[in-house]
């Protein structure tokens, strides 16, 4: 922390009590960001921001004491708040309040996205905590990730609507926080639609508003509720008459959350997959005000995701599939009103994968549906927690078991790698001495095919973590079950994307996938390095790529 700069803010900020157990402060805003420092070793305590006799925001935080070094610094974005007093409350240690300092710069932005636990292949915010992704659309040629954030501690809380864009789904752009808590409660998951049609009224001449449609949380219960942007999402305007659902009493449960909203066609209607209780629910509107209860379908938990995909790439043969949080899905048929699963529960996925949204809006042209899910994945040490996993591509095929779901990373990941070297054919002894020099990348990506022979066991592990193992007797793929499409192989393939902290894990051709966090390497293991592994195997096909940062 520059010395200057908190002497600026100290001078800006001499209107607060003279007695050190002052419990507020109020500060002229001239520059663009508040800077404020957060250690674990206190407790959380409210802090209130006051703007002409209105509270401006009301959040929890660990507020490092005076002379106690911070464990890292959050910053609040008070651009708007330009050449007004803002006057600053905390329930905590008073003499915390003076550590807080303005700048034009984030406490730290030297290292941002250099930092030692950074990925750099996966967005991450720039502090704090996120997880769900919320509001995946497309608009503009811009592609939003809204997602479910704690702005002030690296651990869940004070739920917002964080929000980032891309132009490629790759290179991330993170922007201002897009909804904040209000009298309804914290803002929990929800989705997007672009209303070119007018339907709520919100928009402006030819512009078309973005609406959000989101949970708000609160002690006593969950409602749905909506807001609107006429400025490409930069900024948000909530309905006056919110909440537009309000299901508690019909549920008898406070779990009705998590709205993925759609527009329905054929129907002329806005469709809502909304999680209640023990499934999902389906409510129609008109207007995306109004909203009547349809359906519902049981056996699901949390963030509803429901679309139509076409089978093989036929677009005249097409299935609904519905799935939660966890990623289990049903494919079947819909008409508008209610969902009729005709195969399912499976699963395409597992690992560190959670509620997982797709993206609507895609162009007709592009076509793809398109899939980010949060990663739990930890980063200790990092003022950040978290990471959104790589963006994949869904598809419905035809398998020896029925019509199931593929994932596999977008053509767009692509532009990051650069080859290194390329064998066919080699003893894994050869590949293992091949793959030496690159043990320790930060960020790789090795595509191969192990061909067994003599054994019914292998796999590729990295500094004694295992990446893959293959258990051709027992059907299982670390651990899970997984039977190829040709039941007497005694080959797979895999498509291996590692980060500084996560391994994302696509089994022939996505027929299964699957994440988890990258150790750090076991002890006495840390010149190891990969190593495949399995009795008299042969690597088939190896492929060896870096990955360059998203990051500039």
């Amino acid at each position: 922390m520059k010395k200057g700069i908190l002497y600026l803010f100290a001078c800006a900020a001499l209107t607060m009590t003279s007695r050190i157990e002052a419990k507020d402060i109020s500060v002229k805003i001239t520059k663009k960001y508040l800077n404020l420092p957060v250690s674990h070793r206190v407790e959380r305590a409210v802090m209130t921001f006051d703007v002409d006799g209105r509270t401006e925001r009301s959040f929890e935080i660990r507020l490092a004491a005076t002379g106690q070094a911070a464990d890292y610094w959050v910053f609040c974005d008070v651009s708007a708040l330009k050449d007004k007093t803002l006057r600053i409350s905390y329930e905590g240690e008073s003499d915390a309040l003076r550590q807080i300092y303005q700048a034009d710069e984030i406490a730290g932005h030297e290292q941002l996205y250099k930092e030692a636990n950074r990925p750099q292949l996966h967005f991450t915010p720039k502090r704090g905590w996120h997880n769900d992704p919320n509001g995946l659309i497309y608009y503009e040629g811009e592609y939003h990730l809204f997602y479910q954030h704690n702005p002030y501690e690296r651990d869940w809380g004070n739920m917002h609507w964080g929000h980032a864009v891309s132009k490629d789904l790759i290179h991330w752009e993170e922007l201002p926080l897009a909804l904040y808590p209000d009298e309804h409660g914290t803002m929990f998951s929800g989705s997007a639609v672009i209303d070119y049609k007018n339907t709520a009224g919100f928009n402006k001449g030819k512009t078309p508003a973005m609406v959000a449609v989101y949970t708000a949380d609160n002690p006593e219960k969950q409602v749905q509720c909506i807001a609107y942007s006429l400025d490409r999402g930069r900024t948000w305007t909530k309905y006056d008459a919110n909440p537009v659902i309000d299901s508690k009493a019909k549920w008898n449960s406070k779990d009705t959350r998590d709205p993925k909203v759609f527009r329905y066609e054929p129907g002329e209607t806005w469709v809502m997959a909304l999680n209640e209780r023990d499934g999902h629910s389906i409510y129609t509107s008109p207007d995306l005000k109004t909203w009547n209860y349809e359906s519902h379908t049981t056996g699901f938990w949390e963030c509803p995701e429901f679309f139509e995909l076409p089978v093989d790439g036929d677009k005249n043969h097409k299935k609904w599939v519905m799935y939660g949080a966890s990623g289990t899905y049903m494919t079947g048929s819909f008409d508008g009103k209610t969902f009729t699963p005709e195969s399912g529960k499976y699963f395409y996925t597992t690992g560190t994968l959670y509620a997982a949204q797709t993206f609507t809006n895609i162009p007709e042209s592009d076509g793809r549906r398109i899939q980010i899910g949060w990663g739990r994945v930890t980063h200790p040490d990092m003022p950040f927690r978290s990471l959104m996993l790589l963006p994949t591509e869904l598809t419905l095929r035809t398998t020896k078991n029925g019509i199931r779901l593929f994932s596999n990373p977008i053509r767009e990941v692509d532009q990051l790698q650069t080859l290194l070297l390329q064998k066919n054919a080699i003893p894994a002894k050869e590949a293992n001495e091949i793959l030496l020099p690159y043990g320790n990348a930060d960020c790789i990506r090795l595509r191969f095919t192990i061909k067994l022979s003599h054994a019914t066991d292998a796999g590729l592990n990295l500094c004694g973590q295992q990446l893959m193992r293959y258990d051709l007797n027992f059907n299982q793929v670390n651990g899970v079950f997984y039977s190829p499409e040709d039941m007497t192989s005694m080959e797979i393939s895999a498509d291996v994307i590692i980060d500084k902290t996560s391994v994302e894990v696509f089994i022939d051709d996505g027929a299964y996938s699957y994440s988890m966090e990258r150790k750090p390497a076991a002890e006495g293991n840390n010149r190891e390095g990969f190593r495949f592994w399995g009795n008299n195997i042969e690597i088939k096909a190896l492929s060896v790529y870096s990955m360059r940062s998203i990051w500039k």
